[in-house]
């Protein structure tokens, strides 16, 4: 490429420093939202892999028990047997600080005679080796990290104060880890190390082991002691490798990530359209100069060259900030994921964002790919285009008129394949977005149909309301189709986004709030604060159930308890449970006979969420399930599938006589309590509230408190969507006030000509806000169809696959009028700073700029 057309190009991006301005700000805002998505997964899945595999060392495999927690008699007879070598016992639990800035404490119980070779941290990391030695002599002592006790304010020699269970606990801090190297310091970051006694007292687990932690030679040796070492342990403990358990719980939140990254490439597709707007723009505002250049010499290759190294300057530059702009949007976002996935998934301590270079070049990668692939029609078109038909000023818009049928053509074959890609019989969810984003790329190429028409329609209309500015404002919106179908496609987009994802949420809602008042068939739910919300994994204090049980007021209850177990390589939930009367019509069977189902339930069958029939390929018809017990693997029959909306991992639940016989846990997770007909429920919260205070700090719940409890997670949960929807929106907007600025450059002697003639300020600001108005309504207008379009595709394909849940459209008429209002208001904003720069422009400076 030549000089001179460096020189030129140079010149033109300077002279124009608003539009160049908006458009790196687009793919700016377009690639920070998947930066921060990114960024945010990236750091709740790094922190916890950290922390695993710090705390794991050089393990190299674990035994581990079908409840979680095994025998410390099995330690010392594997020992004292000569079985193991090298082996430690963990005691393992989370636990929450008394002080919610200090956020929730893994707390790690080791045997430190035991600990050389495993963990670097637990044997040297201290001030002082000799801070160990009061861990072993003296009862209820600690080490934290430093940032965990500046976070806790704290020093060595004071007390931290705990909640474990709901009951209060103090640790006296001993002394202070020192890791080495940043990634140990993330990863022992709220993390609590003492004596295995201690431990054991702390989490109420007195005589049990969380795991034992073994190093095995590798190869066929380390084979052979595996095999070896199996043989000698009881029915129902297993070995297993570390990376075996990460794994497991880590895929608990998969889908959950994957819906967050989806929903951020709309983001950038919707900057795509911008993009698009502002390449062309460029090629249409200098089409004299280019035909100019073609007539002189100028190769098509070299125009081609030109227009394209141009949109990769903006890309680059504006991926560049995209990914400032990333980082600081993601240390907001890492807080609603760890909340979410703390709320629904699993209890993951993240301190802070964890900057992937992965992420990274991923985002460079994508603003710049975006940008050059949206670049390649208008480079064409310039390139392409003949010389004398450049320099007509009406040349673009007589070929996107021929190019209509076309455009409508590949909208069809967008569409075919869109909805080819969610009739495949496939549970993936990028081949379910994909097929979601065919769709919307097929409504997106109708704009131009559609504007056309509905201009035309309107036009007339338009005339007897406003008179002449009116249909002169419906015109210029036909008269600048090329430009103008850009930018309302990019807000129908991000308007169509908005509206399904509103319906999706809402119908969700509804259905949640259906569920509850099913579900919830006691009057009173009693439990201790968990780290998760949608899993009671504490203990309720044997002496509160009893009292509870028999405070005046109630006359019958029902226990509950959680546990996670495994099947297979998997983590699942069960829920054992009191059969009562009241208690049947809580679970609502998707199919098959209540009495039969429940007949065989109280025979010792199981029933299984619908999430988890989904996960697990279990027929409606029934079959059968596999989960490791105390006693080894058990085969347990399914009665039935039941609608479930609390977790969408999947639960089992079984009658508690039966979960018993199979396992040793004898702890309760929480309680439903009946209260008299003629009692208050309210009065009898209180009462209760007050016969236990002190005992055990719990949550004891109205059916009502219960239920408004966990619509607030439910909105919780969906916080960082209506983020996401509000930053397409912005972009849109942004898409909407670069289209408005450069029609004003390119239409300023005909602005000119008209003022000159008469038109008055005041009349060019009512024909600038007509066409942008014009240009929302359409926007709205296209975009409530294609968001039902886009509800319908999420509730029953993409979160059908993604969860396993049977969601019931909702429609709320507010969602459709907000979309069609935050189009028309979006785009009146953005026309307001163009109109205010034409109604300034002298006629006669209009007139000499062109």
């Amino acid at each position: 490429m030549s000089s001179l057309l460096i020189k030129t190009s140079i010149r033109y991006l300077l002279r124009h420093p608003w539009q160049v301005g908006l458009s790196i700000l687009g793919v700016a805002l377009g690639v920070a939202v998947v930066v921060a998505i990114d960024l945010a997964n990236t750091s709740a899945r790094r922190a916890f892999t950290l922390s695993t595999e710090t705390v794991t060392g050089r393990t190299t495999h674990q035994i581990i028990g079908g409840a979680g927690t095994l025998d410390e008699a099995l330690y010392r007879e594997l020992i004292q047997r000569g079985t193991v070598r090298q082996a430690a016992p963990i005691v393992e639990g989370y636990v929450s600080a008394a002080s919610e800035a200090v956020g929730p404490i893994q707390v790690l119980g080791v045997d430190p005679f035991a600990e050389s070779g495993f963990r670097a941290f637990s044997v040297g990391q201290t001030e002082d080796a000799a801070t160990f030695v009061p861990l072993l002599s003296e009862p209820a002592t600690g080490i934290i990290s430093e940032q965990t006790a500046r976070r806790a304010q704290v020093e060595a020699g004071e007390t931290l104060d705990l909640l474990v269970n709901g009951q209060r606990r103090a640790i006296r801090i001993v002394g202070l880890l020192q890791p080495p190297d940043e990634a140990s310091r993330r990863a022992l970051d709220g993390t609590l190390l003492c004596d295995i006694a201690t431990a054991q007292e702390l989490l109420g687990e007195v005589g049990r082991l969380s795991r034992i932690d073994l190093i095995l030679p590798e190869g066929t040796t380390g084979e052979q002691a595996q095999a070896t070492i199996a043989a000698q342990l009881p029915t129902g403990v297993e070995i297993v490798r570390p990376a075996t358990r990460t794994q497991a719980i880590e895929q608990l939140a998969r889908a959950f990530e994957t819906n967050l990254t989806a929903l951020s490439l709309l983001a950038l597709v919707v900057g795509m359209f911008l993009i698009y707007n502002t390449v062309t723009f460029s090629v249409v505002q200098r089409r004299g100069l280019l035909g100019t250049l073609r007539c002189i010499g100028v190769t098509r290759r070299e125009i081609f060259v030109l227009i394209l190294t141009e949109a990769a300057l903006l890309g680059l530059i504006g991926s560049a900030l995209g990914l400032l702009l990333g980082i600081v949007l993601g240390n907001g976002l890492v807080r609603l994921v760890t909340r979410t996935i703390n709320d629904l998934y699993f209890v993951v301590t993240v301190r802070g964002l964890f900057i992937s270079p992965i992420t990274l070049l991923k985002g460079l990668g994508l603003g710049l790919g975006a940008t050059l692939l949206t670049a390649l029609v208008p480079a064409n078109e310039a390139s392409s285009t003949p010389p004398r038909t450049v320099l007509r000023r009406s040349s673009l818009e007589e070929r996107l008129r021929r190019a209509l049928p076309l455009v409508t053509g590949a909208s069809a074959a967008m569409f075919i394949a869109g909805t080819g890609l969610l009739l495949l019989p496939s549970r993936s969810l990028w081949i379910s977005f994909g097929g979601l984003f065919g769709l919307v790329f097929g409504c997106a190429l109708l704009t131009p149909l559609v504007t056309l028409a509905l201009m035309t329609l309107l036009r007339p209309l338009t005339g007897r309301l406003f008179g002449l500015l009116g249909r002169m404002a419906a015109r210029d919106v036909i008269a600048a189709l090329s430009r103008t179908s850009v930018a309302i496609a990019a807000l129908m987009v991000a308007m169509s986004v908005t509206v399904g994802v509103g319906v999706m949420v809402g119908s969700f809602r509804q259905t949640v709030i259906t569920w509850l008042d099913t579900s919830l068939r006691a009057d009173i739910y009693v439990s201790p604060p968990g780290l998760a919300a949608n899993r009671v994994d504490a203990e309720l204090d044997p002496a509160v159930i009893e009292r509870l049980r028999s405070a005046p007021g109630i006359v019958s209850s029902a226990r509950y308890r959680n546990l996670l177990v495994r099947s297979g390589e998997n983590l699942v939930q069960v829920v054992a449970i009191d059969v009562n009367e009241r208690g049947k019509e809580a679970y609502r069977l998707v199919s098959g006979s209540n009495d039969a189902a429940w007949q065989a339930f109280t025979e010792g069958a199981v029933f299984v969420s619908e999430p988890f029939a989904y996960r697990f390929n279990v027929p409606r018809s029934g079959g059968t399930i596999t989960l490791q017990t105390d006693s080894g693997p058990q085969t347990f029959r399914v009665a039935g599938i039941f609608y479930d909306y609390s977790s969408d991992q999947g639960v089992v639940v079984m009658p508690l006589d039966v979960f018993r016989q199979h396992w040793s846990d004898r702890a309760i997770s929480s309680l439903a309590l009946y209260v008299a007909p003629d009692q208050n429920v309210d009065e009898v919260v209180d009462r209760l509230r007050g016969l236990v205070g002190g005992q055990q700090d719990v949550l004891i719940r109205s059916n009502r408190g219960l239920r408004q409890g966990t619509l607030e997670i439910f909105d919780r949960t969906f916080a960082i969507t209506s983020v996401l929807q509000l930053l397409a929106t912005t972009i849109a907007f942004v898409g909407v006030l670069s289209a408005l600025m450069a029609l004003q450059l390119e239409r300023a002697r005909e602005l000119g000509v008209m003022r000159a003639n008469g038109l008055t300020p005041r009349q060019l600001w009512g024909m600038v806000l007509g066409q942008t108005g014009l240009m929302g309504f359409t926007a709205g207008l296209l975009s409530l169809p294609v968001g039902m379009l886009v509800a319908l595709v999420l509730v029953y394909v993409i979160n059908r696959r993604s969860f396993g849940w049977t969601l019931q459209i909702t429609l709320t008429p507010g969602v459709f009028v907000q979309a069609l209002v935050l189009a028309l208001v979006a785009a009146l904003l953005a026309g307001i700073y163009p109109a205010y720069r034409m109604s300034r422009t002298p006629p006669a400076l209009a007139l000499r700029e062109e």
